[in-house]
């Protein structure tokens, strides 16, 4: 008798988290968390911190007047309220969740991506909208989160993710790209597993698209060499060609003195993504 068929059951998104900002285009990057947190069935938390901005009085300064630090303390508080205020009526028909903090937002962000499974990040290109207080880019995070970023271009209003391309290179951050992102790809129609470069890899391509298979997803290998194009012209042409609305890819970079420094495609997918990219390290 032989041995029935296992298929494995890949784990769903639970919560969402979007950092708010209060520069040009945070409603959108909102609206867009809520989409997707409703088209999910999970929970969206708003995310919202920031350090009391004092004035430099230069080296000779002595302590700073308290009516000083509380004055500081006011406008904060009142910067929070206003994110509160956004994230709430910006991200209606969702189970929403508020957390803010006076404390540095990057730092917060860390910490609080421990309750989510996915965090939401506008995209900071040189053209994008800038962020504006409590504001936090994704190349600031990524290496670091330790949880999946999904970059969000403007224009983009949601998320089907119907068609998928994976940016596959055998290496640990492919791999937990790869895992990161099965809540999506159980639900895509379309998956391509691309392998780039001057040989590209046949049996790591077929590898990936036969683990796929155990969940269900029908993926297909695309190999192509590396002519005289970037690897993400090659991606951005498969993306175009395949009518693709998300890439998967892992986070390259290393630090150095506490300063990132992200590979070419890294660099170039967080800050001139054509479509939603979800990102891991």
């Amino acid at each position: 008798m032989s041995t029935p068929l296992i298929t494995a059951q890949p784990l769903g998104i639970g919560t969402l988290l979007v950092p708010v900002q209060l520069g040009e285009g945070c409603q959108h990057t909102i609206h867009f968390a809520a989409r997707l947190a409703k088209a999910l069935s999970c929970r969206l938390i708003g995310l919202g911190a920031d350090q009391i901005e004092l004035p430099y009085y230069g080296d000779s300064a002595g302590m700073v007047d308290a009516v000083v630090v509380e004055n500081g303390r006011t406008v904060l508080l009142e910067d929070l309220a206003k994110a509160e205020a956004l994230f709430r009526g910006a991200a209606d028909g969702v189970a929403l969740e508020w957390r803010s903090a006076i404390e540095q937002s990057r730092q917060f962000l860390l910490t609080q991506s421990r309750a989510a499974d996915l965090v939401v990040l506008a995209r900071q290109g040189p053209g994008d909208p800038a962020l504006g207080r409590m504001g936090i880019a994704p190349g600031d995070i990524v290496m670091e989160l330790g949880r999946p970023i999904l970059v969000v271009p403007p224009g983009i209003e949601a998320l089907a993710a119907r068609s998928v391309v994976v940016a596959w290179k055998d290496t640990r951050e492919s791999r937990r790209a790869l895992q990161d992102a099965l809540p999506f790809l159980v639900r895509a129609e379309m998956v391509s597993v691309l392998s780039v470069g001057a040989d590209p890899d046949d049996d790591a391509a077929q590898d990936v698209c036969s683990y796929l298979a155990q969940y269900g997803i029908a993926a297909r290998p695309v190999l192509r060499p590396k002519g005289g194009g970037s690897i993400v012209g090659e991606i951005t042409d498969l993306v175009r060609h395949q009518g693709a609305d998300l890439i998967v890819a892992g986070a390259y970079g290393h630090s150095r003195l506490r300063e990132w420094i992200f590979g070419g495609v890294t660099q170039e997918l967080i800050q001139a993504t054509p479509v939603c990219c979800l990102m891991s390290h």
